[in-house]
Parts: C-alpha cells; structure tokens; sequence
C-alpha cells in the first residue's frame, strides 16, 4: 500500500490545483477582454479613419475652391485696375468735352440778351419787330440811331403762365454784337428805371446754364454792394469785381472774399453817432 499524503502535501496540491484553474481562468477572461478591446479599438480607428478622410477631401475641395478665388480675385484686381484707368482717362475727355460744350454754347448765346418782367401776349405775332421797337423806344435816341436789327425773339419756351403767373423770359439775338453790347451796358446803367406801361423789367446777358449755376451764388452779395453805393460786376464766366473810386477794379475771387470786402467796407465807410455830431 503507497503511504499516506501528508496534510501538508494535501493542503500544497489542493492550492496548487486551484492556483491553476483561477490563472486559467484568468488568462481566458483577459484574452476574450483583449479580443473584446481590440475589436473596438478597430471600430473605433475605421469610424475616425473614415471621417478623417472626409475631412482630407474637405480640406482638399476647400484648397482648390480657395485657389480658384485667389486666381479669381487677381485677374478681377487687374480687371478693375484696368477699368480705373479707363475712368479716369474718360472722366478727363468727359471733362474736357463738356468745357467744349459749354463754349460752344456760349458763344452760340454771345449775341443773346434776356428780358425779364415783359408782360405776355404784348409782342402779338411780330416779336422781332416789336422788342426791337421797344428797345429803341425804351433806351432813346442818345443810345441808338435807329430800331435795332434783330435776327430772332422769343419767349423761352416753358409753359405758359395764367393769368396771374409770372411772365416768361424773352430771348432776343442781335444781328451786331457790338450794337448787343451796347444794349447790355446802357441797360446796367439804367437798372431800375426801365418800364413798359409802367411794367418795370430787366435785361441780362444770355448764359447757359453752367454759367447761370456758377454766377447764381454772387446774386446777394451784388445786391448788398449795390446797397453800398458800390458798383459790382461779373465777368464771364464767374469772376466778380468792384470799380472802385477813380475806376480801378478790385477783383474778388471767391463768394467767400466778396463777403469780406463788403463787411470790410462797410466797417470803414459806417459813421457813429459821435462823428455826426
């Protein structure tokens, strides 16, 4: 008969039996965990290696369509750099096109005259013969020899006003520029005193509507010079001067300066009370 175990040896081969299942185990539940882990390590790598390689042809699309609007924005640059030097060489010609335009019509009104204040309907069907008549009527034989030559006279042409309206301006062209000038420059010295049946009017040279728009503004500073007794003037197209005492002109180049030499004017020519007395 073999011997006895001792309880010691039992006691060994029992917990080395059991050292041996549970390591088994262990190694078996950490294999399937490592199987289990890896498989959603891999997942995991396909979903993210799928959505980085959508972002790659994202960021890829995204170079090109910056590239093409880089190239784009170069060759619109040069476009619009053309097209600026294209402007301003047409704004010039445009500039100087309408300077031309400007004296041509100019010199088309340079024997025109305007009359404001003619009551209407009185030229009846003769305008030329009528307001040449008025003309020589009005200004007397001092100034004219005879009934001025006149090669057109009209109303301008607007609609024409009721009968409380304001009469239209009448446009006549001389024949003579000289006898034109003449006109202008005795109708200056007796501004104020022309009438026609007591209907009082005025007479101007003719401009075009860029010069009217250029002399509008020195309307109120030449009607507070008049009030001083001075004797203002534009010259053509829009230069304002003043005779002076003895006849020297003094020039005054802006509205601005004319405002000025009228404040300063009246400064020096006003009289106090004191110096009255």
């Amino acid at each position: 008969m073999p011997p006895k175990k001792g309880k010691e040896a039992q006691e060994l081969e029992v917990s080395t039996s059991l050292t041996s299942t549970i390591t088994d185990l262990l190694t078996e539940k950490l294999a399937e965990h490592k199987a289990e882990f890896l498989a959603e390590v891999r997942d995991i790598y396909t979903k993210y290696e799928s959505k980085l390689e959508n972002i790659e042809t994202s960021v890829d699309d995204h170079e090109l369509r910056i590239t093409g609007l880089e190239q784009f924005a170069d060759s619109t640059s040069t476009d619009l750099m053309a097209m600026q030097a294209t402007l301003t060489t047409v704004v010039a010609e445009n500039a100087k096109l309408r300077a031309k335009v400007s004296d041509l019509e100019g010199r088309s009104r340079r024997n025109n005259i305007r009359i404001i204040g003619l009551p209407e309907n009185i030229e009846g069907s003769t305008p030329t013969a009528f307001f040449s008549q008025l003309l020589f009527d009005t200004l007397g034989l001092d100034i004219l020899k005879s009934p001025l030559e006149l090669d057109r006279a009209h109303r301008t042409p607007a609609a024409k006003p009721g009968p409380s309206g304001k009469p239209r301006p009448v446009v006549i062209c001389f024949h003579d520029f000289k006898t034109r000038e003449l006109v202008v420059r005795s109708a200056r010295k007796l501004r104020g005193k022309l009438k026609y049946n007591d209907a009082p009017f005025l007479i101007f040279e003719d401009y075009s509507p860029e010069v009217l728009e250029q002399r509008t503004p020195y309307r109120d500073i030449m009607k507070k010079l008049y009030g001083m007794g001075l004797k203002p003037a534009l010259r053509y197209p829009a230069r304002l001067f003043v005779v002076l005492d003895g006849g020297s002109k003094k020039f005054l180049p802006s509205l601005k300066e004319a405002t000025d030499f009228a404040d300063s004017w009246a400064r020096q020519h006003s009289t106090s009370p004191t110096e009255q007395d």
